[in-house]
């Protein structure tokens, strides 16, 4: 507020105002000055200098968040200034200036408002003149449709009329922010509840809308009280899906946060089972080279070998055909890769195929439902163009029924005017009147029924006509249900396939998992073999140590064989190494496989989110169109009784006029005197 005061005070002094009359004075007032956010000045006369002040201020201010401007005489010059300045203004978000009787050019500021302030959401402008001047509140209705901030709009009480409602039809097309329009008290009129309620099909944030005192008949006001329900339930529905989109969202999110935990968990146990044949692989070596030291050092105390050199040799014969069975082993394991390749690269072809199938299949639905919607709007179009018609054909009989009043009336005029010169002349001449009157009567009540048999005919074609388009309509709505049940049953088919391939897919990883440690646990058993082999190995050499000595030279021999033996099982044991880290390579090849699978899973799962928003955006559509076609089979029928009302009260005003003149004629008068 002291800032405010400040610069108040500096602009006033520079353009020589005096303070005392100014705004000043009353900031310090509690009546006038609410709160450090609102600038209360209602009922009080603002001059144009006070208001080029308070545009200045107000330009650069970021205090205030509420200005009531109500009924302060303002001129038009003063709300120009004024509303110059709050173009830049970005904390003023309620803005009143009721009974300032505004007009064109204040019409033309707020549209220009309008477009350039981005923070505005309530406007009161009750008790103006905008509608008065078509060029300023076309301006401001252009500003309306630009603007993206404003949701509360009051415009009671600013002589409105149909042409204005056209224009401000035109803004609510386009905009898509506002929520509450009060147009009480104008005078709208027929055509301008007509054009609201085109605009209301268009419009769909509208939600409040008041429209008492405009001169609209019920039939435009319950049909605009629909249209805004309808939007009330459409944003409903809308916050349903989203809240449903969330939901899912957040079911995927856990189910891949527990895959990507069984994933890891996988690895967990693979990396265990490399540090547990690492170890092993480890202390088999350290094994190997305590035998191996052992020997060197008891070579003086080995003397007779030949029985062991023969136990050695069954040994290694037996060793060899373990070691043939590895290869075996090896080759089964490398085809059992490979089957498990191919397999994979057929499933991920199949998934291929399918999803491809699926699109396809998607494709030719939305083509469908695009053609069913062509189809409909044709339909729609060919039935309007009938009504358009009928109302063509209601028009030139209410015509037709005017001429003929018209006609009827002068020609009453003209044989009451041949009766009276008829009395003046003659008695005699009476009888031939009389007759001449009576012909001219038959005459009338035979083209009154002849115009009403035609009439009643019309009438039955036309509701013969609005039975085929309740029956179309009808039609249509059965073929949208079931539309819409094919569509769900074929969404609940695709996840249900989706599931199972899902469950096929882990069942086989579980498979090949269950088969590698099947692997791991011969591949221990073995090693468990060779152990005890060599522990009896040790302990025969312990025993006959004094045979050494006769059979060093043998001993050379066989040791070199042993150690070209070493050398081929360390070459074996790589081998195994290099083998593992191949296994290992494809498991993670399938773990980006997966991964790839999952990612083409949610990305189905999107279009299957997007194809339904779009079937359900589509269903509601045509849903309001069937509403609107209702409205106006119902506003065409209201019209039609109108007009049978109106042809009863002109009948029984043709024969109430007819009887009275047959009752006032002469022959009523004379007739006791012949």
């Amino acid at each position: 507020m002291e800032d405010f005061r400040r610069s108040y005070l500096r602009l006033c002094k520079e353009g020589g105002i005096d303070t005392q009359e100014s705004v000043l004075a009353q900031l310090h007032d509690t009546r006038t000055v609410t709160g450090s956010c609102r600038l209360d000045l209602r009922g009080q006369s603002i001059t144009v200098d006070t208001c080029s002040v308070l545009g200045r201020v107000l330009q650069n201010d970021t205090i205030f968040t509420e200005i009531l401007l109500s009924d302060c005489m303002l001129s038009e010059e003063g709300v120009k200034l004024l509303l110059n300045g709050l173009c830049f203004n970005t904390t003023v978000k309620v803005l009143d200036l009721k009974g300032n009787n505004m007009r064109g050019t204040g019409a033309e500021a707020l549209g220009q408002l309008l477009v350039r302030n981005k923070m505005l959401r309530r406007l009161v402008l009750e008790w103006n003149a905008l509608g008065m001047w078509e060029e300023g509140f076309a301006v401001f209705c252009e500003g309306l449709a630009s603007n993206a901030s404003l949701a509360q709009l009051d415009l009671r009480n600013n002589q409105i009329n149909h042409q204005g409602a056209a224009e401000l039809c035109i803004a609510l097309k386009r905009n898509t922010t506002l929520g509450e329009l009060d147009l009480r008290w104008n005078n709208i009129g027929l055509l301008g509840g007509r054009s609201i309620l085109e605009a209301m099909q268009q419009n769909h944030t509208l939600n409040q809308l008041e429209m008492a005192g405009n001169n609209i008949p019920s039939d435009t006001l319950r049909a605009i009280e629909q249209a805004m329900n309808h939007n009330a339930d459409r944003q409903s529905t809308l916050r349903e899906s989203r809240s449903r989109t969330q939901v899912l969202s957040k079911e995927i999110q856990l189910l891949k946060e527990e895959k990507s935990r069984q994933f890891l968990s996988l690895m967990e146990t693979i990396d265990r089972q490399k540090d547990e044949m690492g170890r092993s692989s480890r202390n088999s070596s350290i094994r190997l080279g305590q035998l191996q030291e052992v020997l060197s050092e008891q070579k003086s105390s080995v003397n007779s070998l030949t029985a062991k050199l023969q136990m050695t040799e069954a040994a290694l014969a037996l060793s060899e055909q373990k070691g043939h069975d590895l290869g075996e082993l090896l080759t089964r394991v490398k085809l059992e890769k490979a089957e498990l390749r191919d397999r994979q690269s057929r499933e991920i072809k199949r998934e291929h195929e399918e999803s491809a199938l699926k699109e396809a299949k998607l494709l030719k639905e939305v083509n469908s439902l695009s053609e069913k919607n062509l189809q409909l709007r044709n339909k729609l179009e060919e039935s309007e163009r009938r009504c358009k018609t009928q109302q063509d054909q209601i028009f030139e009989l209410k015509q037709d029924l005017t001429n003929t009043t018209a006609e009827l009336k002068l020609r009453l005029a003209q044989t009451e005017e041949r009766l009276e010169m008829e009395k003046r002349r003659s008695k005699q001449a009476l009888e031939d009147t009389d007759s001449l009157r009576q012909k001219e009567v038959d005459h009338l009540t035979r083209h009154q029924e002849e115009s009403e048999r035609a009439l009643q005919e019309r009438i039955l074609k036309l509701e013969g006509q609005r039975i085929q388009l309740e029956e179309e309509l009808s039609r249509a709505r059965a073929s949208v249900v079931t539309e819409r049940a094919q569509a769900e049953e074929e969404l609940g088919k695709v996840r249900a396939q989706v599931r199972l391939e899902e469950q096929q897919h882990l069942t086989s990883l579980e498979e090949k998992l269950r088969a590698l440690r099947q692997s791991r646990d011969e591949s221990q058993n073995h090693c468990t073999h060779q152990k005890q082999t060599i522990a009896e190995l040790h302990a025969k050499v312990g025993q006959q140590s004094i045979e050494m000595d006769t059979l060093r030279r043998r001993i050379d021999e066989l040791q070199q064989d042993l150690a070209g033996k070493e050398q081929e099982k360390v070459a074996e044991v790589t081998r195994v190494r290099v083998e593992l880290q191949e296994q290992i390579g494809h498991l993670q090849a399938e773990r980006t496989a997966q991964s790839g699978l999952k990612e083409k899973i949610s990305a189905l799962e999107r279009e299957m989110k997007v194809l339904c928003s779009a079937h359900r955006e589509a269903l509601l559509d045509k849903e309001s169109e069937i509403s609107s076609l209702l409205e106006r089979l119902r506003i065409r029928e209201g019209e039609i009784q109108r007009i049978r009302e109106d042809e009863a009260q002109r009948a029984s005003f043709l024969q109430n006029a007819i009887l009275t003149y047959v009752q006032g004629s002469p022959l009523a008068h004379f007739s006791p005197k012949k």
